[in-house]
């Protein structure tokens, strides 16, 4: 009973202390909204009190009163009494939602993490750069073979399906060069050598992306264009990739690989092959070869380590893979006049093509000549830059479908009113006779001064003249 009066006396004495020295602190006049408010500030350390006077043993406090009796007019007066159960049920309800959103966050992370982990290996597994670059040969047969008037909803689902096909084809060459990978330097870190995914993935993806591909280029496209990139798939997978551990002709077939996207997006676009749709693809072939002689010649050792077979690695003066890779670039020299003379192209392309292919040619002479490490790496980025500017010349030069009618009946028309029967005609003085039967031959029309004609012959490049019939 002592202890329960001298407890009470204590709290009855803190509280009217406090109460009293608050009034001193903060009078009436004094602003309490920049400072805390007195109970704020006193209400821990009554918590404090209230526990220290229930640990008390149970024997010292009678079984009529209650432990914390003494503190319930405390409560009543700060008004404590009402709000500890919701404290203690707000405090538990924040971390039961501090529980949940950090649960949340990680989770997501994870879901973050494991997106960008597989991403990356899908990445690596479709060789995105070199399947870009396929992708951009497409494209450019695309744009080629559509004529006038291009369509873009058509380029880009053909961009598309090849991008798909060509991610298929060099994810299942890497299934199936695991071993080989794991042994070169090159590619050791690559997906499946690196076990960051397993071969079962790496295969259901491949299948996914090629069957996705084909059929938009089916669907999108036409039957042939679909034929084209499941033929070259096959192709890439399951022949030239055993190729290159079995014999040395796997670069050839490799080239004929590479060959094939610029055909086949001439061919979604107009339907057929004709003999325009040969230049770039035969452009594409020529070149690789002295692209991948380079390389292989660079990276004779990793090619070694690899077992695959390859011509540098027979030719150890390497005089052989010179020769075949100058021997190439040789035969990309007429492919610029073919394009003009087939009316692919202007005449200026014509003659930047050359200047571009007696610039590689160069590069694999000198290679031929002195046949070095840094001859061959000159010869290299020769072949990457030879590519991107030989597209870029056929696109901007090339002819609209008006313009190649156009050049295609000058080039009618140019020696029929040039014929030997004219120049006799006009040499015996028939005048009259000579009219008809130029009339006859022109097919009607009337005739028109040969000096016109020269004029212009030296630049093929430039349109045909227009003339003003007489009044």
């Amino acid at each position: 009973m002592t202890r329960a009066f001298s407890t009470t006396a204590i709290s009855t004495m803190w509280r009217s202390s406090i109460t009293s020295s608050s009034k001193k602190l903060f009078p009436p006049s004094f602003s309490s909204s920049a400072y805390p408010r007195a109970d704020e500030v006193i209400r821990p350390l009554l918590s404090c009190f209230q526990f220290l006077s229930t640990a008390s043993p149970s024997s010292s406090i009678p079984t009529s009163q209650p432990p914390t009796s003494a503190l319930d007019p405390l409560k009543l007066g700060l008004g404590l009494g009402g709000k500890s159960d919701g404290v203690r049920a707000f405090a538990s309800s924040s971390a039961t939602a501090f529980d949940l959103s950090s649960l949340t966050s990680s989770k997501a992370r994870d879901a973050v993490d494991l997106a960008r982990h597989y991403g990356r290996c899908y990445w690596e597994l479709s060789k995105a750069r070199l399947s870009m670059l396929v992708v951009a040969t497409s494209g450019t047969g695309f744009i080629l073979g559509s004529g006038t008037v291009v369509d873009i909803a058509g380029l880009c689902y053909t961009c598309g399906g090849t991008m798909m096909v060509a991610a298929a084809a060099n994810s299942l060459n890497q299934v199936f060069e695991i071993n080989n990978d794991a042994k070169m330097k090159r590619t050791r870190q690559r997906p499946l050598p690196s076990g960051r995914i397993s071969a079962p993935h790496a295969i259901t993806w491949a299948s996914s992306v090629g069957i996705a591909g084909t059929a938009l280029l089916a669907c999108k496209a036409n039957m042939l264009a679909a034929g084209l990139a499941a033929s070259n798939l096959v192709l890439y997978a399951f022949a030239y990739t055993p190729l290159k551990q079995i014999h040395p002709v796997n670069t050839w077939v490799g080239a004929i690989v590479g060959a094939i996207p610029p055909l086949l997006g001439w061919v979604a676009a107009s339907g057929e092959i004709s003999l325009n749709s040969m230049i770039l693809p035969a452009a594409l072939y020529f070149w690789q070869i002295p692209h991948f002689m380079a390389l292989a010649y660079l990276c004779r050792d990793d090619y070694a380590a690899g077992g695959y077979k390859m011509v540098s690695l027979l030719d150890a003066s390497g005089r052989r893979t010179s020769l075949i890779a100058l021997r190439n670039c040789l035969y990309l020299i007429p492919l610029g006049f073919f394009a003009y003379d087939w009316g692919l192209a202007s005449g200026w392309f014509c003659v930047e093509s050359s200047l571009l292919t007696l610039a590689i040619s160069a590069t694999a002479f000198s290679f031929y000549r002195d046949r070095t490490m840094q001859k061959a790496r000159r010869m290299f980025h020769a072949s990457l830059l030879y590519l991107p500017v030989f597209m870029s010349g056929i696109l901007f030069h090339r002819l609209s479908d008006d313009q190649q009618h156009l050049a295609e009946n000058n080039s009618e028309r140019f020696p029929e009113l040039l014929s030997p029967s004219r120049m006799a005609s006009e040499e015996n003085g028939n005048g009259s006779e000579g009219k008809n039967q130029t009339r006859q031959i022109a097919g009607g029309s009337r005739a028109r001064p040969p000096v016109a004609y020269a004029s212009y012959a030296p630049f093929p490049f430039l349109p045909a003249p227009s003339y003003i019939a007489p009044q």
